[in-house]
């Protein structure tokens, strides 16, 4: 599921994403005909997601992998997405990274309003966490 339409800048710190999928009867996070502001999150993490993958040196075949495992200091400014007309702007921007972890502060925005913000933090090296086939965690 990509919920972003393109990439429009970004850096080695940051990157800003542009969507309209939150006004799709057919987006797969609605929930009884609407889409809750929480929702942005998922929108971030794919944001985040994809400046990972373009940080990705050319000679290394793929980015690792990662996991979303921390959202801190979230505020939701509006109750739900599935209304708001302007295409959403999506932004994140590191805060300190390390070899295993990056920490975001995430936003996403419509027509220079806020919608919601807040922190996110990305472990990298899900490989080394994920339990093997079969075995126990």
């Amino acid at each position: 599921m990509c919920l972003l339409d393109c990439v429009e800048a970004w850096d080695q710190q940051r990157i800003r994403c542009r969507a309209s999928s939150h006004r799709a009867a057919d987006n797969p996070l609605r929930a009884y005909g609407r889409l809750g502001a929480a929702c942005g999150i998922e929108y971030a993490a794919q944001a985040m997601a994809v400046h990972g993958a373009l940080l990705v040196p050319p000679e290394t075949n793929s980015a690792r992998a990662g996991y979303l495992v921390s959202v801190r200091g979230t505020r939701l400014l509006v109750p739900r997405l599935d209304d708001i007309a302007a295409d959403l702007l999506v932004e994140a921007a590191c805060i300190t990274r390390s070899e295993n972890n990056i920490l975001y502060r995430f936003s996403v925005s419509a027509a220079d309003c806020l919608l919601l913000d807040g922190r996110a933090a990305v472990v990298l090296n899900a490989d080394a966490i994920t339990p093997a086939a079969g075995g126990a965690p």
